[in-house]
């Protein structure tokens, strides 16, 4: 009985094959809306995470800020000796590696060639600890430090920037807030972004040279100041650990009695990546949540078209009632018929999504998309779900016709 209303369904929906299409064409749009998006939010979920664990593994990040109580003049800033103090193994035994970091925006020039970036000062363990090292030439050392050299080590991006193909950028000079620095390495090409901004256009000089002769980043004390400490943990399962050993250490140096006066915040790499996976969860949602309204759409077209071919079709209900054909098959007729048209509208809108997703995915090389297999199941229950629905008060009206009024309906 299936299968002779699959084909009745059939045979019914190719008598109009324009009007099933453009029926159809609703579930097309919503489905493939659906299959793009949420692609497309998967896709930027997987780009930033990959983007933060590109930072490096087991991280933490210490940096400044106002306190819970709103003291705003309590603020006291991480300094050189906040880092060398967690950097000692008695302070903080769970943390392997440090690596501060002071940031100051400055004018870059290399010859006629120009641009404004952030320039990083950092120490040698940078590298070390954000997996990252020169494809060409040399980093920042010790020395350098030391003496607060005037050197500089350029991204991929910012080595294009200032100088062309032809020229090999190591032992070049460029200048930095008009004074000039001498290229010692080009770092390896990262691809990505971090904090909003391309790593690959980047200039890493020696912390000491960004905080004395870019910048007086000296405090009262005495000490320099740092925009972040990157601190490595021992291990993923010490990661809570040396936050906590963190914390207490600079409670202790600041001073702080009570936690809602701590100038500070130490966060660990996975609750970057919490946050983060969560806002992007959501913006999965919601987009999917935006093309689902075409998907309703879609259906009250197919309700509507049913209503249009019961009328149609009146005659035609009132003859098989009359050769003895029941409710419950008249019924499963029409409902049938509906669930066709929204499946093969779904079939449809998975490949149309999966065309939209191939070409986004072109367009923006960055971004990895794919479509799931969750995503191809939900849109064929979701479809089946609107045919079921949307069909059902159409083949109730059907079956519930008198056989009698039907055979008389002009």
């Amino acid at each position: 009985m299936i299968i002779e209303s699959f084909r009745l369904a059939l045979n019914g929906l190719s008598t109009n094959r324009l009007r099933s299409f453009l029926t159809m064409l609703g579930i097309i749009i919503g489905v493939g809306a659906v299959i793009a998006l949420v692609s497309l939010g998967q896709g930027v979920e997987k780009y930033v995470k990959q983007t933060f664990e590109s930072l490096g593994s087991n991280l933490l990040f210490v940096f400044a800020s106002a306190p819970a109580n709103n003291a705003i003049a309590d603020i006291k800033p991480i300094t050189l000796d906040d880092a060398d103090a967690i950097a000692n193994p008695l302070n903080a035994p769970s943390v392997s590696l440090v690596a501060p970091q002071y940031n100051v925006f400055a004018l870059i020039a290399a010859g006629r060639n120009g641009t404004a970036i952030t320039v990083a000062g950092v120490t040698p363990a940078y590298q070390d600890i954000r997996s990252w090292y020169p494809s060409a030439g040399r980093f920042v050392d010790e020395a350098d430090i030391n003496s607060a050299s005037r050197v500089a080590v350029l991204g991929v991006k910012t080595a294009q920037d200032l100088f062309d193909p032809s020229v090999d950028p190591i032992g070049q000079q460029i200048r930095i807030n008009n004074l000039p620095f001498r290229v010692i390495g080009i770092m390896e090409e990262r691809g990505g972004s971090s904090f909003g901004g391309n790593e690959d256009e980047t200039i890493l000089i020696p912390i000491s040279t960004a905080q004395t002769r870019l910048a007086q980043a000296r405090t009262s004390t005495g000490s320099y100041v740092v925009s972040v400490i990157y601190a490595q943990a021992i291990s993923e399962e010490r990661m809570k650990s040396a936050q906590a050993e963190i914390e207490a250490l600079l409670r202790d140096r600041q001073g702080v009695e009570f936690k809602d006066e701590e100038a500070f915040q130490v966060i660990t790499q996975d609750q970057i990546l919490s946050v983060v996976g969560n806002i992007t969860g959501l913006l999965t949602v919601f987009l999917g949540l935006i093309a689902g309204i075409s998907l309703l759409v879609g259906g009250i077209g197919i309700m509507n078209i049913m209503l249009v071919t019961v009328t149609e079709r009146t005659r035609e209900i009132g003859l098989r009632k009359a050769v003895g054909a029941t409710n419950m098959a008249i019924l499963s007729q029409f409902l049938i018929e509906s669930i066709v048209l929204s499946l093969l509208g779904g079939m449809f809108g998975i490949a149309l999504g999966g065309i939209a997703a191939f070409i986004a995915g072109q367009l923006v090389p960055q971004l990895e998309l794919s479509i799931t297999l969750n995503a191809i199941l939900l849109a064929t229950g979701v479809s089946t779900a609107i045919g079921v629905f949307f069909g059902l008060y159409p083949a109730r009206r059907a079956a519930q016709l008198h056989p009698i009024q039907a055979l008389r309906y002009e």
